[in-house]
């Protein structure tokens, strides 16, 4: 079988290479229609990048549903996943998480279907139209992140179950079981460590609205500072996301001794401002990301951040979701899974 290319997919789409591959790599600068278009495709093309998604095409397996879809071949056996997010297929975090989820789930007679909600669902509080309510067992929400479309679902009367979910920053909580990794342990070893080196001017980088576990990273790291009796200084906590990294970081007057990002995406962003300014990691700034992405391997330096073990996730969304299915009237259920400091290059000191 002929290996699917980048260009394969812009000529079967008529546009040009390089917007395929801002697409596939989460680059900016696109409208969110023409990424998902192109991500759909990618998946339909079966790209080495979504070979995972483009194999649940089987008759007793997963496979991706798109929103709007008139096809409905769902089992009543169904697990929805629910995302806002077709992207998050090529994220180094849900793939190998959904992957072994998935094989877990066939072996036990169910389908893991994936839908689509988009900007019109969020705002009206619809459902994907291809879903359908009757025939499904549970749903799984992956990158649903607005707590009024939250609410939403935790109404309709079905098993739920949120791996990661909108910030708690107002002690907001959705009715419905939670699954999180820890975003405490690795940065509050991490901060310890930098200031017993004597690092003591340590910032973070990222929307800590964005999410509950980036709201975690950063309480977090702002814990382990104060708690240690050391101030945070405000300037170097950046709440920014990559359209306006370089003005963010151009705009201080002098660099941390260390940035801790909420993720290696936010990281890799950062790093390649700052070489625009001149600046080097680990030589002007240390560095330190989360989710342990392959590119923070790969990259120079090596970045150090922390691992997610996503077989642990996959096992314990497995069971939170076959409990709460027997026994619905179960309390509701925060669980956190083990995460790991991973040392590397970028806060060599």
């Amino acid at each position: 079988m002929k290996k699917v290319t980048i260009q394969d997919i812009a000529d079967a789409l008529g546009i040009s290479r390089n917007t395929v591959s801002k697409a596939i790599n989460n680059s900016d600068g696109l409208a969110d229609a023409t990424r998902e278009k192109i991500l759909q495709k990618a998946v339909e093309m079966g790209y080495k990048q979504f070979s995972y998604v483009a194999s649940l095409s089987g008759n007793s397996i997963p496979r991706l549903v798109p929103a709007g879809s008139s096809e409905c071949a769902m089992a009543a056996s169904e697990i929805a996943l629910f995302t806002t997010k077709l992207s998050m297929m090529s994220n180094h975090f849900a793939v190998p998480m959904l992957d072994r989820l998935k094989h877990e789930l066939s072996q036990l007679g169910y389908t893991l279907n994936i839908y689509k909600v988009d900007c019109e669902n969020l705002a009206q509080h619809t459902l994907p139209a291809s879903f359908a309510i009757e025939r499904a067992g549970a749903i799984l929400c992956i990158e649903m992140f607005d707590q009024a479309y939250g609410e939403m679902l935790c109404g309709l009367g079905l098993p739920l179950l949120f791996i990661d979910g909108p910030h708690k920053r107002f002690g907001d909580s959705l009715p419905a079981d939670q699954l999180y990794m820890d975003n405490t342990t690795g940065i509050t070893k991490l901060v310890h460590e930098m200031l017993r080196k004597g690092k003591r001017k340590i910032g973070f980088i990222g929307d800590y609205e964005h999410c509950q576990s980036f709201f975690e990273r950063y309480t977090a790291f702002r814990s382990a500072m104060i708690l240690a009796g050391v101030p945070v200084d405000e300037a170097f906590c950046i709440k920014s996301n990559s359209t306006d990294m370089d003005a963010s970081l151009a705009a201080l007057p002098e660099l941390p001794d260390l940035f801790i990002c909420a993720n290696d995406f936010i990281a890799v962003d950062a790093i390649q401002s700052l070489r625009k300014l001149g600046k080097s990691v680990s030589e002007d700034v240390l560095m330190c990301g989360f989710d342990d992405a392959p590119e923070s391997r790969i990259m120079t330096p090596a970045l150090t951040t922390i691992h997610i073990h996503t077989q642990i996730m996959a096992f314990s969304a497995l069971q939170l979701l076959r409990s709460r299915m027997k026994e619905p009237s179960l309390d509701y259920r925060t669980v956190y899974t083990a995460t790991e400091l991973i040392w590397r290059d970028s806060t060599r000191c």
